[in-house]
């Protein structure tokens, strides 16, 4: 790849799933990589790995400065750290609730205000925050984590707005259902034991969205996504990734009466009202 093609591109959450694989992929495509975990395994074949805990400010700006250092510049950044908290709403304490925000909210929130100083100077820059079509409708017993990606699309869309006359784009991707290690690193809600009220039920559902998550498209299929981001010219406010009929379900929702589409939802779910 000509050294004018060449992207440096920093990736948070890259130990595994969606961001792992996206920092693969654009490693061996010839750009420069730099993932990022809490844990990070050794440095892959064709990026880098560097200690990152979102939540914690002073690290993210050290990330940042340490990629600047070696690099001259930063041109994309891919916000792919997260985690799914699953619960009963009613069943989720505020602190586990805050930790959901803190992670997949604010996390994201602290690495753009991290790089958009080096974006403006640069008069370039490409953010790509990974949302979920759970960004787009509410899912039930994982009411916190869409929340959390509710919030971050808000976010995106307003950031596009302020930063476009920087010569600098953000987006989104919602992926559906993905082949990751999701439920490995799934938290459960303290109080979502056998004394919730919801326990039968909330074991159900979560039963069928475990069996949709390994019926998911492969991390790759993500990461050819932002690859084509990453390599195009002009970028779109939000994307779907996934199986079509989850994409053409999202499209549904604005299309159908609200109640018609969240009977849909929760038909899917196995949930009915009385």
């Amino acid at each position: 790849m000509s050294k004018s093609r060449r992207k440096v591109v920093l990736i948070t959450g890259a130990s595994s799933g969606i961001g792992l694989a996206c920092a693969e992929l654009l490693g061996a495509q010839g750009h420069a990589v730099h993932g990022t975990s809490r844990h990070p395994a050794k440095d892959g074949a064709h990026h880098r790995m560097r200690v990152l805990d979102v939540t914690d400010d002073a690290a993210v700006r050290r990330v940042v400065e340490g990629v600047l250092a070696e690099e001259g510049r930063i041109d994309v950044v891919v916000n792919s750290a997260g985690f799914v908290l699953a619960g009963a709403v009613e069943d989720v304490s505020v602190e586990e609730a805050w930790r959901q925000m803190d992670t997949n909210f604010f996390g994201v929130l602290r690495m753009c205000k991290a790089v958009l100083p080096v974006m403006r100077a640069q008069r370039s820059g490409l953010i790509i925050n990974i949302s979920s079509m759970g960004g787009a409708a509410g899912l039930p017993f994982q009411g916190l984590y869409s929340a959390s990606k509710f919030a971050l699309e808000g976010l995106t869309e307003s950031l596009r707005q302020e930063v476009a006359a920087f010569g600098i784009e953000a987006t989104l991707l919602q992926p559906g259902d993905v082949r990751t290690r999701v439920r490995e690193y799934r938290v459960r809600a303290g109080r979502s034991g056998p004394g919730s009220a919801y326990h039968e039920v909330f074991e159900k559902v979560l039963a069928l969205v475990e069996a949709g998550e390994g019926e998911g498209v492969p991390p790759e299929q993500v990461a050819r996504k932002v690859l084509m981001l990453v390599e195009g010219q002009r970028v779109d406010v939000r994307y779907s990734v996934g199986h079509l009929s989850q994409r053409v379900a999202l499209l549904s929702k604005r299309l159908l009466p609200a109640r018609t589409f969240e009977h849909i939802v929760m038909a899917v779910h196995g949930l009915s009202r009385r």
